[in-house]
């Protein structure tokens, strides 16, 4: 029998150390490979040349990092700030309309497959939560801390839902043909990616009617919370008078 050779799993001890004590993600997931190998006796300039095909091959991936800068840029000339005013001028919007009007988008498109089309850091950061925001503070004036946290939260948990729904109607996605690949490798035929983006479809429908019916309630959960304010402004107002 042969001497299982456990040298090589240094890179999982590396990663799992290494994020533990919060070092830089990038030097230590280059530290585990190069580790990783140096155990199998990788040569060094192999190991280069093998880090190098990677990257190239999924630099595309990596393409998002390029938004950043941009969203930061805006932000520091007042987007969130516009985009709250203009927001306010509309005097029919509401934060559930908003929010609603967002999420039937993105589901469409998580559906085309058009994903990188939206998302956390360049919309809802940015755009989409300081519109709801901006709609709320039009109705309500001044919001605490704790609306405006709940905003923000609905906001994001809108692009999460949207998206986590809607991606699979997709056939070219990642997790439709993972699926398919698993079902033909267990012997299950008869199931090709369009099946399972058909049979997706139901699922995100329910996800919509769900979603938007909490977005409906949101809006009464946000005037029970400002009245509540209120009312109990009303209160320590009467007992400094008193």
């Amino acid at each position: 029998m042969t001497e299982l050779n456990l040298l090589p799993l240094i890179g999982i001890v590396i990663v799992v150390f290494g994020f533990a004590l919060r070092f830089n993600p990038l030097l230590v997931v280059c530290v585990a490979g190069l580790m990783t190998g140096w155990a199998v006796n990788i040569n060094f300039l192999s190991m280069l040349e093998t880090f190098g095909e990677k990257f190239m091959n999924s630099r595309q991936l990596a393409s998002f990092l390029l938004i950043l800068p941009v969203i930061a840029l805006l932000e520091r000339y007042g987007l969130q700030q516009r985009a709250k005013s203009w927001v306010a001028s509309i005097k029919s919007a509401t934060t559930s309309r908003i929010l609603s009007v967002y999420f039937v988008v993105r589901e469409c498109s998580a559906a085309l497959g058009l994903l990188s089309l939206a998302g956390q850091p360049q919309t809802v950061r940015p755009l989409l939560a300081p519109m709801a925001l901006g709609a709320a503070t039009n109705v309500h004036g001044t919001l605490p801390k704790h609306v405006q946290d709940l905003i923000s939260a609905h906001a994001a948990a809108c692009d999460n839902i949207a998206v986590f729904f809607g991606e699979d109607i997709f056939i070219a996605f990642g997790a439709v043909l993972l699926m398919d690949a698993f079902l033909k490798e267990n012997g299950i035929g008869g199931i090709e990616p369009l099946h399972i983006g058909l049979w997706a479809i139901p699922t995100a429908i329910a996800a919509l009617i769900v979603h938007l019916f909490r977005l409906a309630r949101l809006e009464s959960k946000i005037y029970q919370l400002m009245n509540e304010l209120d009312q109990d402004s009303k209160v320590e107002l009467n007992e400094e008078l008193s």
